[in-house]
């Protein structure tokens, strides 16, 4: 049996400082296929070459991944400034309405930190730029040196709300995560529950209220050795089921959403 499609939203890279190419991480792929038991496909985030409505009509949900390219400020109504770092205006102009039509579709999609960024954009929300320059925040940003498990190893602890989505999927009520990024969100769009946040209060967990399918985005990155961790597996084995749903024509929400 054909297993369902998962677009995997690439970012676009320059190889070897000269050679344009749309990218995303072997882990990404790794996750989808192992944990979640669907097919991985590149989607290459260009208005010029693919369009919102044929990714819908082609695949079974979404796999928004992180990247170093951030959200254009402009996107939430601010100017851009030097803080807010590079940007991919052609991957916003996929993403965004992708979100949105997925939302009201009830496609199923899963956000990972700069896609986490990006659903909230996404729904009127928006984001600081830097949040380490913040009072009382920590430095969430990769470490500079080490090797890559060092770079992703766990960091810190995310309360996730008693009794709520994420508390119901994990079975816990406190995980440990690993923390790569620069951002994070400054308001949570209208209809974006956040449900998990770091120590300093930082936003890690999110979804969408109303929303008819899965819309679970995290801060953190899950597909690092996703079929290894009690975290990473079962949100990425929710939303396998929830593609296998729709590849079958149904609208599944999580199990654990009330």
């Amino acid at each position: 049996m054909a297993r369902p499609i998962v677009g995997i939203i690439c970012n676009h890279y320059l190889m070897h400082d000269q050679y344009p190419v749309h990218a995303g991480g072997t882990m990404n792929s790794e996750a989808i296929a192992e944990v979640s038991g669907c097919m991985p496909l590149m989607i290459p985030t260009n208005p010029d070459y693919v369009t919102v409505e044929e990714l819908l009509a082609s695949c079974d949900g979404f796999l928004f991944t992180g990247g170093r390219p951030n959200v254009h400020p402009e996107e939430y109504g601010e100017e851009y400034t030097e803080a807010h770092g590079d940007y991919d205006r052609n991957r916003d102009a996929i993403t965004l309405p992708l979100v949105r039509a997925c939302v009201e579709r009830g496609q199923p999609f899963l956000g990972v930190c700069r896609g986490f960024q990006e659903v909230n954009v996404a729904m009127g929300g928006s984001l600081y730029p830097e949040i380490r320059d913040l009072p009382g925040r920590m430095n969430h940003r990769m470490p500079p040196d080490g090797t890559l498990e060092e770079k992703f190893e766990h960091r810190h602890v995310v309360s996730l709300t008693e009794g709520g989505v994420f508390h119901r999927l994990m079975g816990a009520r406190e995980v440990m995560t690993n923390t790569l990024h620069g951002q994070g969100i400054k308001s949570s769009g209208p209809r974006v529950v956040v449900d998990g946040t770091a120590p300093d209060g930082t936003p890690e967990a999110i979804y969408i209220d109303g929303a008819p399918g899965f819309t679970l985005s995290v801060q953190w990155h899950p597909e690092y050795a996703a079929a290894k961790d009690p975290v990473s597996r079962p949100l990425f084995a929710a939303f396998g089921d929830a593609a296998r749903a729709w590849s079958k024509g149904q609208i599944a929400r999580p199990a654990n959403v009330a």
